[in-house]
């Protein structure tokens, strides 16, 4: 019953916390977010004019890309420890 009580309290101050926020009125200018791509060029341009002209291909490309590098440099990694010499699939757990 306390968890109840707690979180019911939480969400009032929430509640009202976002309606103070709304209270100042409305009448603001959307804000325009948007990438300088004047003196880019090559890929820097295509990406600062993905960014521009679709958020959605941009947030897209941007989550396949990140996993993808991530795999690759993970491999490097593996591949240059192996030729330095490090075995780390015989490694003994000094934690436990």
């Amino acid at each position: 019953m306390q968890l109840m009580k707690r979180i019911w309290i939480a969400c009032a101050v929430f509640n009202l916390s976002t309606q103070a926020a709304l209270a100042a009125g409305g009448g603001g200018e959307p804000i325009v977010i948007v990438a300088d791509s004047r003196k880019l060029t090559g890929i820097m341009a295509w990406w600062a004019n993905l960014y521009n002209e679709s958020h959605v291909y941009f947030t897209l490309l941007t989550i396949i890309i990140i996993p993808v590098i991530g795999v690759i440099f993970g491999l490097l990694a593996d591949l240059v420890m192996h030729f330095v010499g490090i075995d780390l699939s015989s490694r003994d757990l000094a934690e436990h």
